[in-house]
């Protein structure tokens, strides 16, 4: 500004410009606006709205929670015999021999008078599980199938009695439990409680999604789904774990900033973490759904059509619980936290008196039009420092003959110095130089330190 208030030329477009520069996001994140959607995928700086939309996820993880309860409750499941008891006959045909699962299903009702619960074909075995059947059943139904089929290696059987069935299911049971006891505790050392609620609500939205789909497709329940289920819990753990552990070297510090508010810079995680998550589910999901196709289409039944289900489902859960429902509760429960709020409130204040415009990281991407940045309202006593580290002309200060200020100068002692001005030094101040002569200076130097020491010191102690 000049002295009569007026701006000087290019500076007000050049002070925004240099003010804004402390906003501008760095060069990866504008490339990875002007790439690809694969591109910003990989590289995590696509800035995609993860975490504004969790209330759709909320949405349709409770959908797909209460259906899976209702299927649980009304069509139940249809657990195997180390689970429920029963009789298992099973027998190899002879090669060539083509027999039907309905054909055999008749021949043991029609010896035993009890209606098999299910006649499958495991490999090139048929097996028929029944309820518990006496010993007169079992030698009736073995003599039925000797009788009709004439198999050469003939009939075994195996009987499990209902209470060890039972014992197997609480059992089961408690390890489902105790391991989401243990999950809690470890997330509640290693992050806090918040984060931990979190995680546990996400392990248990698999738990109950895997087992309504199970419940919904029929397949036998064995010790083999328990296996697998507690397998797909600690894979939905450890891609939880994974993404919290960016969350929380995203948000260290975060309080003594105003850049970013919590969720932006959990947004920021899952954005770096995304494509990570996506390439660890597809490699596990496709030696599991080898296994699947492996028991359903050659194997026809067994462990490893119910191992590779439970872990098929519970894969694909827990990559979409891990990213889309556990960090957004824990977030919406850090939202919670005084702190948190204090901060949120005063970095959108600033953002708002600054009037800038950011993605869904917080990074800055411009500014809200009619809003004057701080550099404009405070230009008044910044200008001329901004315009010396910028490099702008100004327009000279008329001098006098001698080299000094003309009275018409803006120049005052103390201010900073501008382009084609020279300083002036603050009155009282001692002259760098003799005015009248060297040796008109020496006398006068004497002369101020013994007036009062005033002068410029000779750097000679007195004797």
């Amino acid at each position: 500004m000049t002295d009569n208030g007026s701006e000087l030329p290019g500076t007000a477009d050049q002070t925004d410009q240099i003010v804004s520069t402390a906003h501008k996001p760095s060069s990866d994140k504008l490339y990875g606006r002007r790439a690809g959607f694969l591109s910003r995928l990989s590289t995590g700086t696509g800035a995609f709205n993860i975490l504004g939309h969790r209330k759709v996820y909320y949405i349709v993880s409770t959908t797909l929670v209460v259906a899976s309860l209702l299927l649980i409750l009304f069509r139940g499941f249809h657990f195997g015999i180390d689970f429920a008891g029963g009789t298992t006959l099973q027998f190899q045909p002879n090669a060539g021999q083509d027999i039907s699962t309905t054909e055999v299903a008749q021949v043991v009702t029609s010896a035993t008078g009890v209606e098999p619960d299910s006649v499958q074909t495991v490999g090139t075995q048929i097996q028929v599980s029944s309820a518990t059947l006496t010993v007169d059943q079992v030698v009736a139904a073995k003599g039925a199938i000797n009788s009709t089929y004439a198999p050469s290696g003939g009939v075994s059987d195996s009987a499990v009695s209902e209470t060890w069935g039972s014992e197997i299911s609480q059992r089961a049971l408690i390890a489902v439990i105790v391991f989401l006891i243990a999950v809690a505790v470890f997330l509640w050392i290693r992050y806090e409680k918040r984060v931990a609620v979190g995680a546990v609500v996400s392990v248990l939205h698999d738990v109950i999604v895997t087992a309504g789909v199970y419940s919904l497709v029929g397949f036998e329940v064995t010790p083999s789904t328990v296996i697998g289920l507690l397998t797909i819990l600690g894979f939905s753990l450890y891609d939880t774990v994974v993404v919290y552990d960016k969350v929380q070297e995203n948000t260290k510090g975060l309080t003594s900033l105003t850049r970013r508010t919590y969720p932006e810079a959990a947004n920021l995680a899952i954005n770096q973490t995304l494509m990570r998550s996506i390439n660890t589910s597809l490699i596990a999901l496709l030696p599991v759904a080898g296994l699947l196709v492996a028991g359903v289409v050659i194997l026809g039944s067994g462990t490893l059509k119910d191992l590779s289900l439970v872990m098929l489902i519970g894969m694909i859960i827990g990559a979409y619980s891990s990213v889309f429902l556990a960090v957004p509760v824990a977030v919406d429960l850090k939202l919670r936290d005084p702190l948190i709020k204090a901060h949120t409130a005063r970095v959108l204040a600033k953002r708002k008196a600054e009037g800038l415009l950011v993605d869904a990281d917080g990074d800055p991407i411009g500014r809200v039009p009619g809003v004057s940045p701080p550099g404009k309202r405070q230009r008044g006593s910044r200008a001329g420092s901004v315009a010396v580290a910028a490099g702008i002309a100004a327009t000279p200060t008329s001098t006098g003959p001698s080299g000094s200020p003309s009275a018409g100068s803006t120049l005052t002692p103390g201010a900073a110095p501008k382009p084609g001005a020279k300083p002036v030094r603050p009155r009282g101040g001692p002259a760098r130089g003799p005015t009248a002569g060297s040796a008109g200076g020496k006398a006068g130097s004497g002369d101020g330190q013994r007036s009062g020491g005033k002068g410029r010191p000779t750097g000679k102690r007195g004797r």
